[in-house]
């Protein structure tokens, strides 16, 4: 049965596969379009989007969703009777065998599944004659919009094959048009004053090649320019430029022709020259809705020149509002400050809607009112979210959140978040639990003394973030206490750019159930037998206990007193060494630490949009751990770390680099690339927190490795948990369409994780000894398969080890198959 349905899935794929399945005899399918300019074969984004007709989109060289499309059939049956007809036989004999109401039941499942291909899948480009005209016009007007007044564009269909054809595109731009003498007539004095003044910044030069774009630019700059010199009434409409080429084609003159303002009076149209207008008066309504826009408003506070106004009582404190209002009292109207204005409010994350309205003052001439709608979201917001999830350590696990959002807190447009989490989870070590509550407050200005807040500009959008949470584990790992401090300063540098400072971020952690550290890291022990069996040979006497959590003092003690025994190194240097490693990890995860770390973070991101696929991203991070309160302890512990209240405090310097590429190759077809650095290095004796420490392998990281598995360097995979202190990670990921909602993407991964410490613990294939490490990269590949539910993606990638550096002999593709697969199952992209 299993061998019938492979042939039978293998016959439905190679059946799709072919691409002229549902084209028409007198039908050809479009398989590509060439375009020629003077004799060159040119391919372009700008004149791809020309085309009117394009062939089937591909990926990977395929055309995957017109094979999905094949599995479907344009033709099938759309309801049970057409179903009934198509398919007498099968509909009789389920029928037969189970019932009418069964029968009519699988017609319609055919019938779904059917619709289901087509709808998902791309249907066959057909060349049609009538598109191919439309293309040929739009590729003409394209370079007669470049300044080649005189191009000709013909077009040649090919068979290239069975039912295929191509389209060829000959385009003969011929001689291009230059600006030659390059006037205005600005009829209004003050509209030719301010022209003449930034007359320089023009995108219209004599000399310059003919093009549409520039003449484009030249009006959104003279827009720009006098409605930011206060000229309110000034629009697009009253640009002209009028290019005369009669005299020769191959020079244009341009006259830039800007009219008066056109008014109504009395029933009648008439000109006049446009004025420079101030603000006279600004009013905010802070609680409008479309509903009560007709009720009057009961509460009125007037604040530095600026009238705030509700229907009931003004629950937004003036002095702070005002902060995000850029427009001021008898100042010249500017559309720029307009933008910074309605940026500022939405930033707020307070109203559902604000917009601005300005409104000419009656009598005069030359004021003009400013109108601010706000529309306020709910002062509470109460949320829910739970999940049901497996995992191999956790067989069964239930989680909840609640979460309580007060917005306006103290009436300066602050939002308040408090959220409660818990889990309850069945493992290999019985029943578990953990419960956290977090709360955050966020002021939208800085709130520093000594009049820092003056540092950052207002319309940089500062803020500051409070926060703090804690959180309580029951059998996991070791049952860590977790208490988190922060205060962090973040802001908009300008549209690409941004700032954060985390001028304090605590954490204490504390485990309770150390004892319980060799039952989890079981290979830990395996690695502390191994090491006993040497010792024995050296000293009959030494017994490793029982792994079981009531030894553990025990453990801990033959670990110590092996540490210590110059005799035992002497006899045998490597497993001395082995020996102090373990007992080093041991005291690194059950340590309790303080980390007071202070941070600076710089972002830049030319993204526009959620859609764009087409942009960079940069971030840097620098951290210090215990600087100051290492200067103001003076108390250590048997190790020489600081101590607070005999906590060991981490000090350390750590630094995160990351960038990322990504480069948008048409049709829904994207490389991403992404690249990390990172590295920390620790000071007066201190050890680096396991939280604080680097590793590899994951969903989000060198797929073909499972979390923690890989490294350091060219160590052996086996451990529970492999962390170090440098990182580096390199991906190049391809992600294309397959059908409808249904993504697709191939990826390499190259890296791995070394220490610096130059602790004699490490063994020397875990260290970072110079470049020649880098050769130590691990790199893996594979491919995924993504469902875009438009609110997220749900993610399956598969990582096949394509270099092993921990292998001795040959490194490459030992266990590249399907049986040593590594499967990430994911939420979003992974960068």
């Amino acid at each position: 049965m299993k061998k019938l349905f492979f042939y039978f899935l293998i016959f439905s794929l190679l059946n799709s596969c072919s691409t002229i399945k549902h084209v028409a005899d007198n039908e050809l399918l479009l398989t590509k379009n060439t375009i020629v300019v003077d004799s060159i074969t040119k391919s372009s984004s700008t004149l791809n989007e020309l085309l009117i007709q394009r062939n089937n989109a591909r990926a990977i060289g395929l055309p995957l969703s017109l094979y999905f499309y094949n599995l479907g059939n344009p033709r099938g049956s759309k309801d049970v009777e057409d179903w009934k007809k198509n398919h007498p036989k099968w509909y009789k004999l389920f029928k037969d065998v189970f019932s009418e109401k069964q029968s009519m039941s699988v017609a319609n499942s055919f019938i779904g599944l059917n619709n289901w291909y087509l709808k998902n899948g791309q249907a066959p480009v057909i060349i049609n004659d009538a598109k191919t005209k439309r293309t040929v016009s739009n590729l003409q007007s394209y370079f007669l919009t470049e300044g080649y007044f005189r191009a000709k564009v013909e077009s040649k269909k090919e068979i290239t094959g069975k039912k295929r054809g191509a389209i060829t595109y000959y385009v003969t731009k011929g001689k291009p048009s230059f600006l030659d003498s390059i006037y205005t007539t600005i009829q209004s004095p003050i509209l030719d004053s301010i022209y003449q003044e930034n007359k320089a910044k023009s995108f219209l030069k004599k000399g310059q090649q003919y093009k549409d774009g520039n003449f484009i630019k030249e009006a959104n700059r003279i827009v720009s320019l006098f409605r930011n010199k206060g000229v309110y009434h000034f629009a697009e409409n009253n640009i002209l430029f009028d290019n005369d080429t009669l005299k020769d084609y191959k020079k244009t003159d341009v006259e830039i022709l800007i009219s008066d303002r056109v008014v109504e009076k009395n029933g009648e149209y008439t000109t006049e020259p446009f004025k420079i207008q101030k603000i006279k008066r600004i009013n905010v309504f802070t609680d409008y809705s479309y509903n009560s826009r007709n009720e009057p408003f009961n509460d009125s506070i007037n604040y530095n020149g600026i009238q705030f106004r509700a229907h009931n009582k003004i629950k937004y404190n003036p002095r702070f509002l005002s902060q995000s209002i850029f427009i001021k009292p008898n100042q010249i109207y500017t559309d720029s400050l307009k933008t910074l204005t309605q940026n500022h409010l939405r930033g707020l994350r307070n109203f559902k809607t604000s917009s601005i309205r300005y409104r000419p003052i009656p009598g005069t001439e030359d004021e003009l009112e400013a109108n601010i709608f706000l529309t306020p979201f709910e002062k509470y917001t109460i949320g829910f979210d739970s999940e049901l999830s497996r995992s191999n350590i956790r067989n069964f696990d239930i989680s909840g959140k609640f979460s309580l959002v007060n917005r306006n807190t103290f009436k300066g447009a602050e939002i308040f978040n408090f959220s409660l989490l818990g889990s309850y989870f069945n493992s290999t070590n019985g029943p578990g639990w953990e419960i956290g509550a977090n709360i955050s407050l966020q002021v939208p200005r800085f709130m520093a003394p000594f009049g820092f807040h003056k540092l950052v500009p207002k319309r940089m959008q500062p803020k500051t973030i409070f926060s703090s949470g804690i959180s309580i584990q029951k059998n996991i790992a070791l049952d860590k206490q977790n208490i988190s401090l922060g205060v962090d300063y973040r802001w908009q540098y300008n549209k690409k750019k941004s700032i954060q400072l985390e001028l304090l971020n605590a954490q204490y952690i504390r485990n309770l159930n150390t004892d319980n550290y060799f039952n989890i890291y079981r290979s830990e022990y395996d690695e502390l037998s191994r090491i006993v069996e040497i010792a024995k040979a050296y000293d009959p006497s030494i017994t490793l206990p029982d792994n079981m959590p009531t030894n553990n003092t025990a453990i801990v003690s033959l670990m110590n007193r092996l540490s210590r025994d110059p005799n035992f190194r002497d006899f045998n240097a490597d497993a001395f060494r082995d020996n102090a490693n373990v007992l080093n990890r041991y005291n690194i995860i059950t340590s309790d630490f303080l980390i007071p770390e202070i941070a600076y973070t710089f972002t830049y991101n030319n993204r526009t949009s959620i859609k764009d696929s087409d942009f960079s991203y940069f971030r840097i991070r620098a951290a210090n751990s215990g600087n100051v309160m290492g200067i103001l302890s003076n108390q250590t512990d048997s190790n020489g770390q600081k101590t607070v209240f005999k906590i060991p405090v981490a000090q350390y310097f750590k630094v995160d680099i990351e960038y990322k590429k990504f480069w948008d190759l048409g049709r829904n077809n994207v490389l991403a690339h992404r690249t990390f650095l990172g590295a920390i290095a620790t000071y007066n004796n201190s050890t680096i927190p396991f939280s604080r420490s680097y590793f590899a392998g994951g969903s989000n990281d060198i797929r073909a490795w499972r979390t923690y598995d890989l490294g350091p360097g060219r160590r052996l995979p086996g451990l529970e948990y492999n962390i170090g202190s440098l990182k580096f990670l390199s991906s190049f990921e391809y992600r294309f369409d397959v059908a409808g909602s249904l993504k697709s993407a191939v990826f390499v991964d190259a890296g791995n994780i070394w220490d610096i410490t130059n602790s004699p613990l490490v063994d020397e294939e875990s260290k970072f000894t110079g470049f020649n490490s880098f050769f130590d990269m691990a790199i893996g590949a594979g491919f995924g398969l993504r469902y875009d539910f438009k609110f997220l993606v749900a993610r399956l990638d598969l990582g096949f080890k394509a270099r092993e550096p921990y292998l001795t002999n040959k490194k490459w593709f030992q266990n590249f198959n399907f049986s040593n697969t590594t499967y990430n199952i994911g939420i979003n992209y992974p960068f």
